[in-house]
């Protein structure tokens, strides 16, 4: 990497001539400062839009509850399955700096048009008394809400599979100097994060709800233009990655080539044909090798049925007809993920319900604190913040130094027992939301007001639980996605993790649509639909996602968890690994116990 850095921002100094001076080498923490500068500006104004838009669409566009739902959850659903396509483009064809700089110029195009519908009249339907009929918006403002939100939504897909990675990329891992310079990244990286999250929770969604819509959408599509003004001021600083190709398409080649190759006997193989194998500098990096003796019927993809398929310097003549066993491998390797990250989808299903019906139900209760201040209904995502990160201090600040000096070994909760943890908060999260939902809708309907008098803080425990859902399943699912993938498809894990966010959001549209569509034959009492949650029925909403929590958990226990309990076969791999540098290291007069040393504690990190 530092080759690269070099050949991209240092000169050739004239031993003859006095006045020419080296260029500082690119990558580093002088462009480092730069990326977080640009990372923490564009959080702060995303997550300003994404942590109150349910109450801007409810309060300023009159939608009602189905329409709303489909906006917001569809909107968070776009903007995550975006994110593939991000990485595609970003590994193809553009690289992780224009993708970036695009993204974040679609994000600011798209923030522009929602301050515009704050300050502009004609962009917004009639203001709303709670108790009359709302005027709805008509299609033309619609259609410029939807074009601003789709802006955005494309600028997240830019931005999400390349900001880590392009930070990552200014470090040379290969020295010991470069990964801890890495890992202090991260641990930068999560703060600017969560810093710009308080700001976002507390402060701008004050300004918004509070004050002026207009000024506190002003204030993210400022951070924006500042984001972009620092990302550019420091590009002579970068490192530029060259693109390599999108292991999508290497895997879509596997799937093409193995179907092509349909009606291959593998059990003649060793016999009549032999497989594409070439040398491959990362060839060690797969991680499991348990998995890879599933799904055989991939195999055929890398079968050499035809001395033609290869060229005269061994290349295939067509990738599409003929891929290497390497490339079949890496498929493999997604394939095994799909059973347990299949389980967290439900679990994300239960954490979408607290930004959209979650919100909804703090506008309808008593949010007033004294006399004269009201507590902003997105603040309550604040608890989910704070209850995950005490989960994680507790965890690792306290339980696994404890039960290590107790045990005098490594004790960390497994996976499998993470992820069932995780299904049983997010079953205990819903029915929760249902019985508060349940005594909200009483009392407003005994008072016969909009407004319940229940306090809003009774919320506090159904966003605990989604909290914690998030603590453990979600942050273990992300693990076990990371894991199991080798190191050229990091990338893939994270895209795989947003598109189980994004299909969660769309099964969570499709279920509201349909129940909506069943219980509004009963206009008495339907379950949801309309402004005014009084006269739903949420409660029974949240036992069915409560019901479908049940069944997942029973999925998981008797089926998923078996792929969740593969520890040991990455141990396995890795150690094996691990002994060919060792000797690799020793004939190259390297004192191994050092190097075992440094590689067994890159061993420990990964076997979580």
């Amino acid at each position: 990497m530092e080759t690269e850095s070099y050949s991209h921002s240092t000169g050739v100094q004239d031993p003859l001539s006095l006045e020419s001076k080296p260029k500082k080498p690119a990558g580093g923490w002088r462009a480092i400062k730069y990326i977080l500068g640009n990372e923490s500006f564009e959080k702060l104004a995303s997550m300003s839009l994404v942590a109150n838009i349910t109450v801007y669409l409810r309060t300023k566009y009159n939608l009602n509850g189905i329409l709303l739902v489909n906006v917001v959850t569809i909107w968070s659903g776009s903007s995550n399955l975006s994110s593939i396509a991000g990485a595609i483009i970003s590994d193809v064809c553009l690289g992780r700096f224009l993708t970036l700089l695009i993204g974040t110029i679609c994000s600011l195009l798209g923030m522009v048009g929602m301050t515009l519908t704050t300050s502009i009249p004609q962009l917004r339907p009639p203001e709303c008394n709670e108790q009359s009929p709302c005027t709805q918006p008509h299609k033309l403002q619609l259609g410029f809400l939807f074009t601003a939100l789709g802006m955005i939504a494309l600028g997240a897909g830019c931005i999400r599979p390349c900001n880590i990675a392009f930070g990552a990329d200014q470090f040379d891992t290969k020295t010991e100097k470069g990964r801890a310079q890495l890992e202090s990244f991260f641990n930068w990286w999560y703060l600017l994060f969560t810093v710009a999250l308080v700001i976002a929770l507390t402060g701008v969604v004050y300004i918004q709800t509070n004050i002026s819509w207009m000024i506190g959408f002003a204030i993210p599509t400022a951070c924006l233009a500042i984001s972009i003004t620092v990302f550019l001021i420091g590009q002579h600083t970068y490192i530029y990655k060259k693109t390599q190709g999108s292991v999508f398409i290497d895997m879509a080649k596997v799937v093409a080539a193995s179907f092509r190759k349909r009606k291959i006997n593998l059990g003649s193989v060793d016999n009549q044909h032999s497989f594409y194998d070439p040398v491959q500098e990362k060839e060690a990096e797969i991680a499991n090798p348990t998995k890879l003796k599933r799904f055989n019927c991939l195999d055929k993809a890398a079968v050499i049925t035809d001395p033609g398929e290869l060229d005269a310097q061994g290349m295939p003549t067509n990738s599409w007809k003929l891929c290497s066993v390497q490339q079949v491998q890496q498929l493999k390797c997604l394939v095994g993920i799909i059973p347990v990250w299949f389980s967290g989808i439900a679990c994300f299903l239960v954490m979408d319900q607290q930004s959209t019906f979650g919100v909804l139900q703090a506008i309808q209760m008593n949010r007033s604190v004294g006399n004269h201040f009201k507590i902003p209904p997105a603040w309550l995502s604040i608890t989910s913040m704070i209850a995950l990160s005490i989960w994680i201090y507790i965890y690792e600040g306290i339980y696994i130094p404890t039960a290590k000096k107790i045990l005098k070994r490594r004790s960390r909760l497994l996976l499998q027992h993470r992820i069932g943890i995780g299904i049983v908060m997010s079953i205990l999260c819903m029915v929760v939301a249902g019985v508060v939902e349940k005594r909200r809708r009483e009392l407003a309907i005994k008072q016969g007001s909009f407004t319940s008098s229940v306090p809003v803080l009774l919320l506090v425990p159904q966003f605990i639980l989604s909290g914690l859902t998030e603590a453990f399943s979600a942050v273990a699912i992300m693990e076990f996605v990371t894991v199991q993938m080798p190191e050229s498809m990091r990338s893939v894990a994270g895209s795989i993790f947003f598109l189980s966010l994004s299909i969660a959001s769309y099964l969570s549209a499709l279920i509201v649509n349909v129940i909506s569509s069943v219980t509004g034959r009963n206009r008495k009492s339907p379950w949801l639909g309309g402004h005014d949650l009084n006269k739903n029925r949420l409660d029974y909403y949240y036992y069915i996602i409560a019901t479908l929590g049940v069944i997942n958990l029973i999925y998981f226990t008797f089926f998923a968890s078996s792929y969740a309990s593969c520890g040991k076969a990455i141990k396995v791999a890795e150690e094996s690994q691990l002994q060919n540098s060792v000797n690799q290291l020793e004939a190259r007069d390297f004192p191994p116990n050092e190097i075992m040393q440094d590689e067994e504690r890159g061993l420990d990190a990964r076997t979580i």
